[in-house]
């Protein structure tokens, strides 16, 4: 299984961006896909997830209400809409997969992951 990860960049607070996440090999055991994000200096932290399958999400208190994720399936792709973006949104973004249908924000429960993408939301 390989993701690879874009859409990042620099915006301003209060702007937004789009990641993408696109997914290709024997993906047919993926369900659970997610989103995290690692500051300097900070561990990796759960941004959201979602199911392939029902399309349930799962999101990060500090996200909630300014984050949305969805797929396509057909395009085997799991976009992050962020918006109202804040400086301390500002991370590596990661893309991760994992099998079976929980969700998990344990970052090690996850066992394929992107490269990352940077976003940077300046002040």
């Amino acid at each position: 299984v390989q993701l690879q990860a874009s859409g990042g960049g620099l915006v301003q607070a209060g702007g937004s961006l789009r990641l993408s996440c696109a997914t290709s090999g024997r993906t047919f055991n993926i369900d659970i896909m997610g989103w995290f994000r690692q500051a300097p200096g900070k561990e990796r932290e759960f941004v959201a997830a979602i199911s392939r399958s029902s399309g349930s999400t799962y999101y990060a208190d500090s996200v909630m209400g300014r984050f949305t994720i969805s797929r396509d399936n057909a395009k085997n792709t799991v976009y992050v809409q962020m918006n109202s973006l804040k400086p301390e949104d500002t991370a590596v973004y990661y893309c991760a997969a994992r099998y079976g249908l929980q969700y998990s924000t344990n970052p090690n429960r996850y066992g394929y992951w992107g490269q990352g993408t940077q976003v940077t939301v300046s002040s």
